[in-house]
């Protein structure tokens, strides 16, 4: 018997926190009975385009979403559904944006639309306007909302949802035992890196204004002054990577802050660290901050993640309106050693294994009924 297939809608499958997620959930999904295709919106290859081909999944690509690109878009999305009656369940991952992708799906007797909000809010641009109208539209297109945290609920769907309940929070769970804390791991990749007496403060996060690396290097910089034997892990790439190498060379930090550029072996590499920072200016509930938790890393996070990504107890959160020095005052004052996490992070709820089997039975009921 043929696996049903579920179409997952991104905007390209690189690896970011919600891509991520959706890959935690594709490895442990029983691939027998269900299958990931993935609707995706840009032309290059993602870096996890290999492994979904590998696995069965199947990828097709759309225009990207802009203003004055719609009237193209919305055509094609009419003649994809037209021609891929398969699919009964549409996960649709691109915030505002999944209203028209479910508009489409509604339109052609799709039973199941599922708008995902994976974000907690966006800056203010020249787009602004369109993703109100966005907003308007998606009001009536999804059967289910999904949310990874409360505040993404709110950010998309509204405080009303939120408080009525119309808004499930599918955690975003990992491979628990991918993430446990290994001491012959980090001695090999200490050694590795060539870091092996160092003090090592970890980040890992995509090079973006969000992310906020600029006043995370102005922070490392005063852990620096603090203790010379100190080095930065900044895996990622993005957009702002060459103005923060610039910035490191400027601090005289050059030697003192290792760029590993785009890694897959995220569960190796952190290992190596003592401690993680995140000062990201706003989040909806980042991944990575449950997979430092899942190694037992002491956390340090921004006012601007949520409170409710602490589910171990070890992420300390302190605003953004406190100083560089403050912040680095803080890191090195905590106890870096690593502690195991697993028993309370499966207990609430965040171990990839415990919530497969309830995204399975939400897809398989609508294919059973027909």
């Amino acid at each position: 018997m043929e696996p049903i297939r579920v179409l997952q809608v991104v905007t390209i499958m690189n690896r970011g926190g919600l891509e991520t997620m959706l890959m935690n959930y594709y490895r442990k999904i029983d691939r027998s009975k269900i299958q990931f295709d993935f609707l995706v919106h840009r032309e290059e290859r993602g870096d996890y385009d290999d492994e979904i081909e590998t696995m069965g999944g199947r990828i097709y690509r759309m225009s990207s979403i802009r203003p004055g690109n719609y009237r193209k878009y919305f055509r094609e999305l009419e003649e994809f559904f037209k021609s891929n009656k398969q699919y009964k369940v549409v996960h649709s991952h691109i915030n505002e944006n999944s209203a028209f992708v479910l508009r489409a799906a509604k339109q052609n007797n799709v039973k199941c639309r599922i708008a995902h909000s994976h974000v907690s809010g966006l800056g203010f641009d020249y787009k602004f306007m369109f993703r109100q109208y966005a907003r308007l539209v998606l009001k009536n297109q999804p059967t289910h909302l999904f949310a990874c945290s409360k505040g993404a609920g709110k950010w998309l769907f509204g405080k009303e949802k939120m408080n009525r309940n119309e808004v499930t929070i599918l955690n975003n769970a990992i491979d628990l035992d991918k993430f446990k804390y290994n001491e012959k791991i980090r001695n090999d990749i200490r050694n590795e890196l060539t870091i092996e007496q160092k003090v090592v403060i970890g980040h890992v996060g995509r090079f973006s204004p969000s992310k906020n690396h600029d006043f995370l290097m102005d922070v490392f910089s005063k852990v620096h002054q603090f203790n010379s034997e100190t080095v930065l892990l900044l895996i990622g790439e993005g957009k702002v990577e060459d103005k923060i190498k610039r910035k490191a060379k400027r601090y005289g930090l050059e030697d003192s802050v290792m760029f590993l550029g785009l890694r897959g072996d995220i569960d190796i590499l952190m290992n190596a660290m003592d401690v993680f920072v995140f000062p990201s200016k706003f989040e909806a509930l980042p991944v990575v901050l449950i997979e430092a938790q899942a190694n037992g890393l002491k956390c340090f996070a921004s006012t601007g993640v949520p409170t409710e990504v602490n589910i171990s107890n070890t992420v300390d959160f302190i605003s953004l309106d406190k100083s560089a020095k403050e912040w680095a005052n803080e890191i090195m004052n905590c106890d870096m050693k690593h502690k195991d996490n697993t028993f309370v992070i499966k207990k609430r709820g965040y171990d990839i294994s415990d919530n497969v089997s309830y995204l399975s039975n939400m897809y398989l009921k609508y294919y059973d009924k027909n």
